[in-house]
């Protein structure tokens, strides 16, 4: 990979608020944490950190949702210490609630978000040197183009944007072109279409973008490999505990994508076999006739919306109640799925007689375990139980084999091993 080893160094915490993505970002979150003594738990329950989970989900929805554009500008004044604490650990929430869903799909679109939004914030910066510092961050070199004698900088294929700014072109290595080209579709982007001059690739602008604009598309691609990396890290690192105690943030932004009319994105939900006994429970008296209680009935129900499953689905499952009627069902259904409710916690299943291992009806070793305190952190669990499985079975079939991104993670994989941390 052409990128830098040892990237510029950035120590103003407003440019890093404004880009906590970068790789230098990771010190200074660190360092954010120290200082105000956050740990995992204190971030997914400490009541003063709610500004900042609340930040971070915004950010997830903006990122994996799409239908309103990214916002690439905070809505709290980063020039404030509380404002860049309320960003940086907005974003490092938002990348662990992600990592923790274990949904490909989901992570990819939460990247894609992430990319985006750097993307529109290059593109616009009028500050130089700022520009040039994080393109330096991404890419092994680059250079401005001086117009050979008779040659027009600010030729008609310039947008009038790129005049108000300094006009020369860009140039970067043909080994970041090659590298990071080919994942963008278009004319522009094929080397045929490029002048190349001593191994340097000019991106001169066009009648939409100017060559600022065209080089931080080009940026967009390598943060979206180096995000990729560092949340595979992420993942390949946490542990069940991890897993649990991230699993109502998760179900959260599940059940909230739910209700997002219109959307184009499609969450993985949980296999049957990760669901909680408490729910396979209430399914299975629904099945034979019997009449669940409220309590169970409503559970059900959120229980659904928060593992991503589609609202015929969960209404299907109260087909056989002595009470059923369609047109009640499916209305109720969807006031629940249209709600902001959370699923029940154990203790409060276990008061409502819903909980079948408190009741003695099955004995689970996992629901027994003392952290495990709500029926999202048993689906997480199981699904993390699973995919660990997989990963050793494909290692034990190609032993030499090396995980996708592996490579590419680099100091990255310290996110995942903070996890480990943060957790104790």
């Amino acid at each position: 990979m052409p990128a830098p080893l040892h990237p510029p160094r950035i120590t103003d915490p407003v440019v890093l608020a404004r880009f906590p993505f970068l790789p230098q970002g990771e010190q200074w979150i660190k360092e954010l944490r120290e200082k105000n003594e956050v740990d995992l738990d204190s971030l997914v329950n400490a009541d003063w950190l709610a500004e900042a989970r609340a930040r971070g989900t915004l950010r997830m929805l903006e990122s994996i949702v799409h239908d309103k554009g990214i916002d690439a500008y905070s809505r709290v004044d980063i020039h404030t210490d509380y404002g860049q604490m309320v960003e940086g650990l907005g974003y490092y929430y938002a990348m662990f609630v992600v990592c923790a869903s274990l949904d490909e799909l989901l992570l990819k679109r939460w990247v894609e978000g992430e990319a985006t939004r750097a993307d529109n914030l290059l593109s616009t910066t009028s500050d130089a040197e700022l520009f040039d510092t994080i393109a330096r961050t991404y890419l092994s070199d680059l250079r401005r183009h001086d117009p050979s004698e008779g040659e027009s900088a600010t030729s008609p294929l310039h947008s009038p944007r790129s005049r108000a700014r300094d006009d020369r072109s860009w140039e970067i290595p043909l080994t970041d072109f090659v590298e990071l080209a080919p994942r963008i579709t278009g004319s522009y982007w094929r080397l045929t279409n490029r002048p190349v001059s001593a191994g340097w690739v000019l991106m001169n602008g066009t009648a939409r973008e100017d060559s600022q604009g065209r080089l931080s598309r080009l940026i967009k691609e390598r943060i979206r490999v180096q995000l990729i990396a560092r949340c595979q890290a992420n993942i390949s690192r946490m542990d069940e505990q991890v897993t649990a105690m991230l699993a109502e943030p998760v179900g959260m932004i599940v059940a909230e994508l739910q209700t997002q009319r219109g959307r184009e994105v499609q969450v993985t939900a949980a296999e049957k076999g990760d669901w909680p006994p408490c729910m396979l429970a209430s399914i299975a008296e629904l099945n034979i006739g019997e009449n669940v209680n409220h309590a169970g009935r409503r559970f059900l129900a959120n229980m659904s919306r928060a593992l991503g499953l589609p609202p015929e689905q969960c209404a299907g499952f109260f087909v056989n109640a002595p009470d059923y009627d369609e047109k009640t069902t499916n209305y109720q259904v969807a006031q629940i799925y249209e709600a902001e409710y959370t699923p029940e916690k154990c203790d409060t299943l276990a008061l409502n007689n819903r909980c079948p291992v408190a009741s003695g009806l099955i004995d689970d070793s996992l629901c027994r375990r003392e952290w495990l305190t709500h029926p999202l952190k048993y689906v997480r669990v199981r699904q993390r139980a699973r995919q660990r499985d997989a990963q050793v079975a494909v290692a034990q079939d190609a032993p030499d084999a090396v995980l996708d991104g592996a490579e590419e993670a680099g100091s990255d994989g310290a996110d995942g091993a903070e996890a480990h941390r943060m957790a104790d």
